[in-house]
């Protein structure tokens, strides 16, 4: 008899698309944008303003989504919401482990680090670590 393991948010597994405009990206133009974009989300931590959306980013770098999200797949082999979440929870991680932020909620922390409200940011979390934030802060704290 097989078990079914049920997961406790409602994450589904990524799969790439084969989208014909990905092949037409120069590789130059793709290596200024991928520059520009590390530079803007990582760098500037625009990441952690929950507005900061892929369409914002393509007018500040003046460019279309549809281009800058070829990119982003193609250099970080994910989407940009993928992308966002993943420096987030880095983030948080080091929130939740940090003793000068024992005293925040994890609504607190999901919010400081871009999050919109609690269930995204525990989704989120458990899809990276495969824990809760609750659950993480109380093993590694």
């Amino acid at each position: 008899m097989e078990t079914k393991v049920v997961k406790p948010y409602k994450i589904k597994e990524s799969s790439q698309k084969d989208a014909a405009y990905r092949k037409l990206i120069k590789p130059e133009l793709a290596d200024e944008l991928y520059d520009k974009i590390l530079t803007i989300v990582i760098a500037g931590k625009k990441y952690r303003d929950a507005d900061f959306s892929a369409q914002r980013l393509a007018q500040e770098l003046d460019t279309n989504p549809r281009y800058l999200s070829a990119v982003v797949n193609s250099r970080y082999g994910q989407n940009y919401s993928c992308l966002v979440n993943e420096f987030r929870i880095r983030d948080a991680q080091y929130m939740l482990t940090d003793k000068r932020y024992k005293d925040m909620t994890m609504e607190e922390i999901g919010r400081a680090v871009g999050f919109m409200n609690r269930q995204s940011f525990y989704a989120a979390f458990f899809k990276y670590k495969g824990m809760s934030p609750h659950k993480f802060r109380s093993l590694y704290a």
